[in-house]
């Protein structure tokens, strides 16, 4: 008898754990995915495509909350835990209650699903979602780049679309983002790189992924999603830190595994967090990562016309992960509001319409701000419409794309953006050439 199984994911890990872990292996009968973080990934079917010879039918994805019921219908011997930035209290509060029904649980290691690369591989990860990695893995390009490198980068994946077209993606035009289909989160992933003349290549089955970007790259680049491990073998793992959030990285799986596994450790927004927690989260990667190598950097907030800040009513919209499962009350756009001295920090959760309404019920931390979700047409449309109701003179946009692009909004608007910068020696640049170098020789 196979074994039956649960996997337990996001629409992310846990497809690549099956690919690699699951797939073909006869001694498991997966009856099951289980969805959550994101809205409405589930109700659907991975597809008999991708499943492989053993699910002629595919398998089918249910609401995580579902998982006891299905445990007990299935009569499920094994389930696997695979997403991330969740806290280790929460893993194992799961853990139990699998246990108590009866079924064994499992973490499958890190390093067991990265696959190999014939290319050099550097990872840019974090310990939580909203560190500030996709800024730190664009700066990791750049450098690359005037290194005369051909640079890919690969990122973490964000099917959550038809799945049997979104098995290998890529990314190199924005008409290719009309011709994937992208939702905004998948949009604020890519187009900042595809802006520099990276080519992007994301999806579902990471090993076809793998062997595609290998032939048009020097150096593979993994752009990391949440606080995930990657799911190649790094040669150079980078872990991006937020002293925001100053001991989260031992709280959090699997952003522990990622500091541990630290070449280098990136601790950002030097310029806006207080020196004790600046100094908390360097003590911590002394002690759990004592081979890293910790450079020092800065979320430069960057606004073009600050001085239409001052003394406005402002609605701040900030970058929707971050705010949600990243679980901050704030990011760029409330710092450069309250730099400029805006007049006032219009509340829009009384606004909220649908999707963006629910948001804030399920996430209570978010108050003072708005979070642009747009996982579908319809979440998208409801974040325009809370926008436009918003009682406010100028609206802050401090998401990673130009959003008033894809949104009609009634009201004037004003972009804020961030970028990595060095904040003192030694200069990411020069560590990351210093430890590829001694790689290469």
């Amino acid at each position: 008898m196979r074994e039956k199984v649960i996997i337990m994911g996001a629409a992310g890990r846990d497809f690549h754990n099956f690919n690699v872990y699951f797939r073909d292996n006869s001694r498991y009968e997966v009856v099951g995915i289980t969805a959550t973080q994101i809205p409405d990934i589930e109700d659907r079917c991975y597809p008999a495509l991708l499943a492989g010879n053993l699910y002629p039918e595919g398998i089918p994805i249910y609401p995580e909350e579902q998982l006891t019921e299905l445990i007990r219908r299935h009569k499920v011997d094994l389930v696997a835990f695979s997403y991330s930035d969740v806290p280790h209290t929460d893993v194992m509060h799961k853990a139990s209650l699998i246990m108590a029904e009866g079924a064994d649980f499992v973490l499958i290691g890190a390093t067991y699903t990265m696959l190999k690369s014939t290319k050099p591989v550097v990872t840019v990860c974090a310990v939580r979602t909203g560190c500030g990695k996709s800024q730190t893995t664009r700066h990791v390009c750049n450098i690359l780049k005037n290194q005369g490198k051909r640079v890919v980068a690969v990122r973490h994946p964000m099917p959550y679309g038809d799945l049997t077209q979104q098995i290998v993606q890529r990314f190199s035009t924005y008409a290719d983002f009309e011709k994937h289909h992208c939702t905004i989160e998948e949009r604020e992933e890519y187009e900042p790189l595809v802006a520099q003349d990276i080519v992007v290549y994301a999806g579902i089955d990471y090993e076809q992924i793998l062997r595609q970007a290998e032939q048009e790259a020097d150096v593979i680049v993994w752009d990391g999603g949440n606080n995930d491990t990657p799911f190649y073998h790094p040669d150079l793992h980078i872990v991006v830190f937020d002293p925001h959030r100053a001991g989260h990285e031992k709280l959090y799986y699997p952003g522990e595994t990622n500091m541990k596994m630290a070449d280098i450790a990136v601790i950002n927004k030097i310029d806006s967090a207080p020196a004790d927690q600046i100094d908390t989260v360097k003590n911590n990667i002394r002690e759990h990562a004592p081979t890293a190598s910790i450079v020092m950097a800065e979320s430069a907030i960057i606004v073009d016309q600050p001085e239409q800040i001052q003394g406005k009513r402002v609605l701040v919209v900030e970058d929707g992960p971050t705010l949600t499962h990243g679980e901050m009350a704030y990011g760029a756009g409330m710092i450069a509001a309250r730099r400029n001295q805006a007049g006032e920090i219009v509340a829009p959760g009384t606004y909220a319409v649908g999707s963006i309404k629910d948001t804030y019920a399920q996430y209570p931390n978010v108050d003072q701000v708005l979070p642009a979700m747009g996982y579908s047409q319809q979440q998208i449309e409801d974040l325009a419409t809370t926008i436009n109701r918003a009682d406010c003179d100028l609206v802050l946009f401090a998401t990673p794309i130009d959003l008033p692009k894809l949104l009609t909004i009634n009201k004037p608007t004003l972009r804020v953006r961030y970028e990595y910068k060095d904040h003192d020696q030694p200069l990411l640049a020069d560590i990351l050439m210093e430890r590829l170098n001694r790689l290469a020789k």
